[in-house]
């Protein structure tokens, strides 16, 4: 039975694969398939930065006003000893 290939019409990312196939001494469909684990590897669990502070939001449910509660705390510092 034949093994399955994949096609890819870019001829950026062909000359990419067998350039580095080449150069790792590796067959090319190796280097497509651990690029792409890497990717997924890199990418998996990622949430968009908007939906990320929506649910950060509403789990919270408060909106602090941070220069506030530093002012508040805000204490002159009296100097050095001599």
């Amino acid at each position: 039975m034949a093994a399955p290939q994949l096609s890819v019409r870019s001829s950026k990312a062909r000359d990419l694969a067998h350039r580095l196939a080449r150069r790792e001494n590796r067959s090319i469909a190796d280097i497509v398939e651990r690029a792409l684990e890497s990717y997924e590897v890199r990418e998996a669990g990622r949430e968009p930065a908007s939906a990320f502070y929506m649910r950060l939001a509403a789990q919270s449910g408060t909106d602090i006003d941070l220069e506030a509660v530093i002012r508040e705390h805000r204490r002159p510092h009296r100097g050095v000893d001599l």
